[in-house]
């Protein structure tokens, strides 16, 4: 237990400290946005860069992980809209609980978690998360928001049209896939730019998680709890534990089994808090405070069952 506290203590310490600064005034909510799109826009991108581009592309994805990944999240994401749709819940906090229940925040939370577990193929494990979370959950979701409200003028495909341009223009898609060109180019990375990007990269785990808590003291915390709670189940119990039968189910499909390490790895990834832009997409469908209720509770509740999780997988 000690090197599993060893492990999660400086997260949360970090997360803890970014509320406490914004919440003393030390810093305002509105320098966690400046942070935040540092971390984005340079940060992230140069890790995703360095990490892609310098490995060979059977290296880069691996359809073991992808596929188990990506099924734990569509299988979360149906399990998670049926029980809405169940209780009553209207289109768009339905479609706000699906997506709070399988984005999870791997860029801001799930990195550097990986970092401390497994600092050799953190960036690889980032790389593949957003690949699935960019071009498959994030997207789907959205549709679910807009099918949620009537379209203004703007047919099913010129929105799934719109949704994909707003990937593809994203910093940290623009990174990855820079990467991915530069790997199957086969091109050099001068040594110069290379210390670069790993300097800039490095700056990104502690800035990451200090944004997360300086985001979390300025939210709103209201909302229907009974949902909330839902959506706190959905993300660190449901969507993990789809992750995982879909690991056990890889034999079954086909496919070889992942290694120990990226086993670990692919379960935590789904264990972590949702997106950190939950709060803001929510904001555009009137419903902040219900997401704001929601990413609360599973940052808090995440201290625990990543806890559990790490001492039952390591």
């Amino acid at each position: 237990m000690v090197d599993i506290f060893a492990i999660t203590f400086p997260i949360f310490a970090l997360v803890v400290l970014g509320y406490l600064c914004v919440y003393l005034k030390v810093f305002r909510t509105a320098d966690m946005r400046v942070l935040g799109q540092y971390v984005l826009n340079i940060a992230l991108p140069a890790l995703l860069f360095n990490a892609v581009a310098t490995r060979r592309m059977t290296e880069i994805i691996l359809p073991s992980y992808v596929v188990v990944f990506a099924l734990g999240g569509l299988a979360t994401m149906l399990l998670a809209y049926g029980i809405s749709m169940l209780h009553g819940t209207g289109p768009a906090r339905r479609a706000i609980a699906t997506m709070g229940s399988a984005c999870p925040n791997s860029a801001y939370i799930g990195f550097p978690m990986m970092m401390l577990l497994f600092p050799d193929s953190a960036g690889l494990i980032l790389a593949m998360n957003l690949v699935v979370e960019n071009f498959l959950l994030v997207p789907l979701s959205f549709a679910l928001l807009e099918l949620s409200r009537p379209r203004k003028g703007m047919s099913l495909w010129s929105s799934a049209r719109h949704t994909l341009v707003g990937v593809l223009r994203r910093p940290l898609v623009i990174g990855l896939l820079s990467g991915v060109a530069v790997s199957v180019m086969g091109l050099p990375i001068p040594e110069a730019l290379s210390r670069m990007l790993e300097m800039t990269a490095a700056s990104t785990s502690a800035i990451a998680l200090f944004v997360i808590g300086g985001t979390l003291a300025g939210l709103p915390i209201v909302g229907n709890r009974l949902l909330a709670g839902q959506i706190v189940f959905g993300k660190l119990i449901l969507h993990p534990a789809m992750v995982a039968l879909f690991l056990l189910a890889l034999p079954m499909l086909g496919l070889p089994p992942l290694s120990p390490d990226l086993a670990v790895a692919v379960i935590l990834s789904a264990a972590v808090p949702m997106i950190g832009v939950y709060t803001i997409i929510a904001q555009d469908y009137g419903h902040e405070g219900l997401a704001s209720l929601a990413l609360l509770g599973t940052t808090v509740g995440s201290f625990v069952t990543l806890n559990l999780l790490l001492v039952l997988l390591t």
